[in-house]
């Protein structure tokens, strides 16, 4: 059997003959009114430092079951479908988009997860050994106002990053003005945007400073080609060439369900003068194609009038 405290504590008095510092020490160590408060307040900050590893393991599984959830999302093929034709390409690109968001705010989230669980452990592990934290939050809250003061822009930038990850306005690859500058977003953080103009030239655009956003190529972009005739050019002939060149353009492999998502469109006349008439013919494309086809519409607009023998207006 082990013997109690109370028990070895009377031994050790009386073996201790004489008033020593050994002898006094030992008695004051094995004394159990001494020992239950420490062991008492050693179990309790155990107790609240796994508390809060577990709270923080779950709310971290929580989040990334959520971050899991939104990244998959449902098919958005439906968006892009016309006659029961849907776009893969497409649907394969706004996954990938929606996912990388996605994961960059369960990054985010998990951060300020466990900040606030290990701060609050931290703070009730003081308190539970009566180190007075009443001046230590005095402490940080004015610390925050000053810097809240101090770093007003760079907290509006991060807020401003925050929603424009939130409301999925833009991403990697996308094509966009931002007032300041307009390019390809080559880099997206909570604080700046980095662009690349058409020459080449690399922005910096912090997002706090952004008010508006176009986005040039989000979800799908469209190509269109004006075609201007003289006045007295066949409307009809015209139409049916444009037409032929829609069906040819859909069904070639090429194109369809990889740079096109839908068939390309004959808006018929666009405008109307005493001397030209004006067609347009336009088709949806997968984001920043729209270059791409426009040239190729191009080419087969002009091949096609060339074997109709229908000849452009002069000076368009």
């Amino acid at each position: 059997m082990i013997p109690s405290l109370d028990s070895l504590n009377q031994q050790m008095s009386s073996v201790c003959e004489g008033d020593t510092l050994l002898c006094s020490t030992l008695a004051g160590l094995f004394n159990g009114a001494t020992w239950a408060p420490l062991v008492a307040t050693l179990i309790t900050i155990v107790l609240i430092l796994v508390l809060a590893f577990v709270i923080r393991k779950v709310a971290h599984r929580v989040i990334t079951r959520v971050v899991t959830r939104a990244a998959a999302g449902g098919s958005i093929m439906t968006r892009f479908r016309r006659n029961g034709v849907g776009s893969e390409s497409i649907d394969i690109l706004l996954h990938e988009r929606r996912k990388q968001r996605a994961e960059t705010m369960g990054s985010v989230l998990r951060h300020i997860a466990s900040i606030v669980i290990l701060g609050t452990a931290v703070l009730t592990v003081l308190d539970r050994l009566t180190i007075p934290i009443a001046p230590l939050l005095t402490s940080v809250g004015i610390l925050g106002v000053a810097i809240g003061f101090g770093a007003q822009e760079l907290v509006k930038d991060f807020i401003a990053g925050m929603f424009m990850l939130l409301e999925d306005q833009y991403g990697v690859g996308d094509v966009i003005d931002s007032g300041a500058a307009v390019g390809t977003v080559e880099a997206v953080t909570l604080r700046i945007t980095r662009l690349r103009d058409a020459d080449g030239r690399v922005w910096y655009v912090r997002n706090g400073t952004i008010t508006r956003v176009g986005n040039e190529s989000q979800g799908w972009s469209r190509a269109y080609v004006d075609v201007p005739v003289g006045y007295a050019t066949d409307v009809t002939a015209v139409r049916d060439v444009l037409e032929g060149i829609a069906k040819d353009m859909w069904d070639d492999p090429e194109f369809r369900e990889t740079v096109i998502v839908e068939r390309p469109d004959v808006f018929g006349v666009e405008q109307l003068s005493d001397s030209t008439i004006v067609f347009r013919i336009s088709a949806k494309t997968l984001p920043s194609k729209q270059a791409q086809v426009a040239r190729e519409m191009r080419l087969k607009v002009k091949s096609a009038l060339d074997t109709a023998g229908i000849a452009l207006a002069p000076g368009a």
